[in-house]
């Protein structure tokens, strides 16, 4: 017992600065991701609603791609194949310096696309929940279309789509692991190089799995919690929840 201590202990003897230190990168690339997801992802849903055929077309290419091909796969395209797609158009620009994309920027952008893609389906489906005559009324009441959205559409768009949205999320912090692939020192990387040196892989993949499960549980806690407030005042069947 005092072994598997000592393997867990901070310092230089043990793995506990490292894996605490791979936590935060886990949480940290999770939490970048989610904005830039997100704000995505509604844009592709209403691109979805638009009027315009090709928006329409785009938007259902880019979610039908993103949803169909393996999220490994989108990591592995963005990091090396953007990277050198990149790499070639700064030389041909005239420059001779190295062009590097960071594993935290690679990362973040491919899991990026891909909560995009799933979170524009939880979008639409809210979208399609609101009805008509409210924008109607916003219109009428002399709001903007923006003021319309933001101040009328939004809020319950909010309500509805949170319960997905927070699955969405729930994916994205598993989906994180695939980073170590590119060298990103996650919790994954971390577990997985203390199992080579130390040759105790229930210890450290056992660990990488407490951590993954205190990260989902606090989740769905806070979860539970946005989504409690977003339906104050909300009438069902007659009854305000």
């Amino acid at each position: 017992m005092d072994y598997y201590l000592k393997l867990l202990s901070f310092g230089p003897d043990g793995w506990g600065d490292e894996l605490l230190a791979g936590a935060w990168i886990t949480i940290s690339i999770a939490l970048a991701t989610v904005p830039f997801g997100l704000a995505l992802g509604l844009a592709v849903a209403l691109a979805k609603r638009s009027r315009s055929p090709v928006l329409r077309a785009l938007s259902t290419l880019y979610t039908t791609i993103f949803r169909g091909v393996p999220e490994l796969l989108t990591l592995y395209v963005i990091y090396f194949g953007f990277q050198m797609l990149l790499q070639k158009l700064w030389t041909a620009l005239g420059f001779t310096s190295n062009l590097e994309i960071s594993p935290f920027l690679a990362g973040m952008v491919a899991l990026g696309v891909v909560l995009a893609a799933f979170s524009a389906e939880v979008w639409l489906g809210a979208l399609n929940s609101i009805q008509k005559g409210q924008r109607e009324a916003a219109a009428a009441l002399g709001l903007t279309k923006w003021q319309a959205f933001r101040l009328v559409v939004f809020p319950q768009l909010m309500r509805v789509a949170l319960p997905g949205l927070g699955n969405n999320w729930m994916v994205l912090l598993k989906e994180t692991s695939l980073v170590s692939v590119i060298t990103l020192q996650d919790t994954m990387f971390i577990a997985t190089r203390a199992n080579v040196v130390t040759k105790e892989p229930f210890l450290f993949f056992g660990v990488a799995a407490l951590i993954y499960l205190a990260f989902s549980v606090v989740s769905t806690w806070g979860f539970g919690k946005l989504e409690a407030r977003a339906n104050r005042g909300h009438i069902v069947h007659g009854a305000a929840r």
